[in-house]
């Protein structure tokens, strides 16, 4: 994983070039924008387990049958299965909200997880619904204007929402 710094330099590298002042002032932005992260990834580290429990508990008042004899979060341990995959997804999304940059969601959590499903037997459409009631809940969480840095976030609310948008899309 390279955060946006190391990708920066890392390709200013590799053309043996100098960063250009788009790529400085793209960093810059970063830096200044820095406590607006952290305090997104904290409300969603600190909210994660209502996220992920509301999010299920969302999903199967939707689609019942999946809590029911037969379906994939039936039994204990199939639910725990669920919620635990639930939560590494939340986990790498606010990981690559810190970072910046999806590589880590993409190349340690999300390669390989639809056939991995598949394999399984796993529904990915309602894994994805899932993942959409995780986005919403962190967004409306992490978009609560009480005690955080003033500021425009909607970019970065809408970056946070490409993140769990790319988790979505991966496991359908």
């Amino acid at each position: 994983m390279l955060d946006a710094f190391a990708k920066v330099v890392a390709q200013a590298d590799a053309r043996g070039e100098f960063l250009s002042n788009t790529q400085l002032d793209a960093l810059s932005k970063m830096v200044s924008e820095g406590n607006k992260r952290l305090d997104v990834v904290n409300r969603i580290t600190s909210n994660a387990s209502a996220i992920v429990t509301n999010a299920a508990r969302a999903l199967f008042s939707e689609q019942p049958q999946l809590i029911q004899p037969g379906g994939n979060a039936y039994t204990n341990r199939r639910m725990a299965a669920c919620l635990r995959d639930m939560e590494i997804i939340l986990r790498y999304v606010s990981y690559a909200i810190i970072a910046g940059d999806s590589s880590v969601l993409d190349d340690r959590c999300l390669n390989g997880l639809r056939e991995t499903y598949q394999a399984l037997g796993v529904p990915g459409a309602s894994v994805a619904v899932a993942i959409e009631k995780m986005k919403d809940s962190a967004i409306a969480i992490a978009n609560d204007p009480s005690g955080i840095t003033t500021g425009d976030c909607s970019a970065l609310m809408a970056e946070v929402g490409t993140y769990f948008d790319r988790a979505a899309t991966a496991v359908q």
